[in-house]
């Protein structure tokens, strides 16, 4: 990793600020020469959200602030709202952030695919899974597609690393942190994080059970905040459409959607593309932790190792199925019922 890194970093904390201040620490100083970093100490009871869900504590307003942070950083940062020229210098500049974003082509989009010398996962328990996902040729051809998506497509400003880690949680607060890996790339990209994460960790729950708490509460509790999630995005991203429809975004032009039932339609295929290729990053996300380099404290912390792979397993198959397969979906309801098929409970 660059030292460069740092720039974007507190350039991303401070563009997203702007967007979304509710929902990002104020940077009060950054020293390039130095990649020195002043900004606000998220003071306690803030506790990282991965650490919360591994512990079972509910955070009734996670899905209403994540959706608030995500609609805002990715709409006023796309074509929707802004002419070309501003764009076009908005993704010159993090073209500059390329060695972080060729971590994520190895780590993400290739690495698990392939035979390497950082891969690992529970063995011998998922010796055959993982062999499974390296000769898959219906996945690879998947994920060839989204990662030219993530090289090519420069949709808007994106967090880059949008997983549970990267959020610190109250009950009443959410703070995203770590926009180390922010560039231009897919929206998607940031929102399939967020719910593929989600939904490793309603996957460790079984693991996480004991007699005192079988956890299936707050399962159907992660369960809720994935739907709500997408469900209040999607409401408050085309709403900040319609209200900007007029304004210089030169995507849809509105003398060109100049009546209401095509505009409709746009937003309609827009919105679905942006679902399908949500759930296929968040998938490819969601395979790179159970057989890649970097795994999640959510499937690492359960001490069996048995316990740990039948979970990773479920886990493994889910995500599987749904990048293979993401374009057969219509709702997030549907995709929930899918993720609870796989659920030995």
């Amino acid at each position: 990793m660059t030292r460069e890194r740092a720039y974007f970093e507190a350039s991303t904390l401070r563009e997203h600020g702007r967007l979304s201040p509710e929902h990002t620490p104020e940077v009060y100083h950054f020293d390039r020469a130095m990649s020195l970093m002043g900004m606000r100490y998220i003071e306690p009871p803030h506790i990282i959200l991965r650490k919360g869900l591994i512990a079972g504590v509910e955070y009734p307003l996670l899905a209403d602030h994540m959706s608030n942070y995500m609609a805002k950083t990715l709409f006023f940062t796309s074509l929707l709202y802004n002419n070309t020229t501003d764009h076009k210098k908005g993704v010159a500049e993090y073209c500059a952030n390329v060695e972080m974003c060729r971590l994520t082509e190895q780590v993400v989009f290739s690495d698990p695919y392939r035979v390497s010398k950082f891969n690992r996962w529970t063995s011998p328990y998922l010796d055959k899974d993982a062999e499974a996902v390296r000769e898959d040729d219906e996945l690879k051809l998947e994920i060839a597609e989204l990662k030219s998506m993530f090289i090519e497509r420069a949709q808007a400003l994106i967090h880059g690393d949008l997983h549970t880690g990267s959020i610190m949680v109250t009950p009443n607060s959410t703070q995203v942190i770590d926009p180390e890996f922010g560039f231009y790339g897919p929206m998607g990209f940031d929102i399939g994080a967020f719910l593929g994460n989600l939904i490793l960790a309603y996957y460790a729950q079984n693991g996480h059970a004991d007699q005192t708490n079988d956890r299936k509460a707050y399962k159907k509790w992660i369960l809720k905040t994935i739907e709500e999630s997408w469900n209040l995005f999607q409401k408050k991203f085309v709403e900040l459409w319609n209200k900007h429809k007029e304004g210089n975004g030169e995507a849809y032009l509105p003398d060109v959607y100049n009546n209401s039932n095509l505009l409709s339609l746009a937003q309609k295929k827009y919105m679905t593309n942006l679902f399908h290729d949500s759930l296929g990053f968040g998938s490819a996300k969601m395979i790179r932790r159970i057989v890649g380099i970097a795994h999640v404290e959510d499937l690492e912390s359960i001490k069996d190792a048995s316990k740990r792979a039948e979970c990773e397993r479920a886990a493994l198959n889910c995500a599987k199925t749904i990048l293979k397969g993401r374009r057969q979906f219509e709702t997030i309801e549907q995709v929930i019922e899918h993720i609870q098929s796989f659920d030995r409970d």
